[in-house]
């Protein structure tokens, strides 16, 4: 039986997968190198994004590169294969990181010439990478410390430790959010999941921007998954946060949203303590008050404890729906005049991002870059950007 030059790539793939798994991160780099060679590409940079998605670092070497400001940075940004050609004249194919919906980075291939053989490789090996990255990154400090631009604080370690990847999803639904001051955040949080049939998430802004608005986040988090991984519904997983804070941080309180969308039937339910109004965007415009509904109190208040039920409202979805969920931290934010970026700069600046074409994880990261420059990129306040997408497939309704 004769072996094609496919096949053998084929087989040194496999070779590659058995591998990657049981190297250590620092020496990733060197691994992939070497099944490069033996796959026909000269060179493999790989290159992981930082926690304000501005810069992409290089897991050996230095020199940075900038999202906003390079080839690499644009195949970051779309999700698509960039080419460049060198000083030597050979080619680096730049193709983005990605784990499920999540950019992780980029990797930078150079080869003599592009072929579609050269291509399904390079695709390949993005795709290990970027599982491998994601399962060595829960303990190695390696990835962690290529993601960081500056010292983080007590506070925002201990939230951050907490937080799920940026954005979560599958055919029929997508979360993602964003979250800023990256370094010293204070009582901002967010969570999403999936389960077969629900997207889960949860939006929280604790009182005050110190440790104990950290522990008052970190707590209502664990809350949110205790109750969620034992099936319960929206009213047992708010009285959960709610006896919990009561329970060990009886002086903090923390507003927030949780939410449930049913994948399949688009049935959306959610319970509002005491924070702003999620808002429902249909067809590149906002349906003012749509999602607006008698507010309920925080989360931990003493009066909530009690034998008041929670109240659970639901409203059926349209495919391409987007829900958009955000703190007071980002409509609250002032610009050099003193004036506020406002919820209508807010939201015309996602409708923009997505009416272009941008990707959910783009437009928020363009949004959270545009406040932060309104800021001289020193927030006031804990700013936090989430969006849901239902975007049911046809053939599967």
């Amino acid at each position: 039986m004769t072996h094609s030059p496919t096949s053998d790539g084929e087989r040194l793939m496999h070779g590659f997968l058995a591998e990657v798994h049981a190297t250590a991160p620092t020496d990733l780099p060197a691994l992939v190198n070497r099944y490069a060679g033996l796959l026909g590409l000269r060179r493999v940079e790989i290159y992981i994004v930082d926690l304000q998605q501005q810069r992409l670092s290089p897991l050996s070497g230095e020199a940075q590169l900038h999202v906003d400001a390079s080839l690499a940075g644009s195949a970051f940004r779309s999700l698509a294969l960039r080419v460049e050609t060198t000083d030597t004249e050979s080619l680096i194919a730049w193709l983005p990181l990605v784990d499920g919906v999540e950019r992780l980075g980029v990797i930078g291939v150079q080869v003599d010439a592009l072929d579609r053989t050269l291509l399904e490789r390079c695709a390949s090996l993005a795709s290990v990478l970027a599982m491998a990255i994601t399962s060595k990154r829960a303990f190695s400090d390696r990835f962690v410390q290529r993601t960081r631009t500056e010292t983080m604080t007590l506070p925002a370690e201990m939230v951050r430790t907490l937080l799920p990847p940026r954005a979560v999803g599958e055919d029929r639904a997508l979360s993602t959010a964003v979250l800023e001051p990256a370094y010293e955040l204070g009582g901002d949080a967010f969570d999403h999941s999936l389960t077969e049939s629900t997207l889960h998430a949860v939006i929280l802004d604790a009182m005050g921007h110190n440790l104990a608005s950290g522990l008052t986040s970190a707590i209502a988090i664990a809350g949110c998954r205790s109750a969620r991984r034992k099936g319960s519904g929206l009213r047992e997983l708010v009285r959960t946060v709610d006896d919990a804070l009561a329970e060990w941080l009886p002086d903090q309180f923390c507003t927030g949203v949780a939410l449930q969308l049913d994948m399949s039937s688009g049935i959306l339910s959610w319970i509002n303590c005491g924070h702003p109004a999620p808002l429902l965007i249909r067809e590149n415009r906002v349906l003012d008050n749509a999602l607006d509904r008698p507010g309920e109190p925080p989360l931990g208040t003493p009066g909530v404890i009690s034998e008041a039920e929670r109240v659970v409202h639901e409203v059926p979805l349209l495919p391409g729906d987007r829900i958009l969920l955000y703190t007071d931290g980002v409509t609250e934010a002032r610009m050099a005049d003193g004036t506020q970026f406002g919820l209508n700069r807010f939201t015309a600046s996602i409708i923009r991002a997505t009416a272009a074409g941008e990707p959910a994880s783009e437009a928020l990261r363009q949004l959270i870059h545009s406040i932060r420059e309104y800021q001289h990129d020193r927030l006031s306040d804990d700013a936090t950007i989430m969006m849901l997408e239902w975007r049911p497939n046809p053939r599967k309704n």
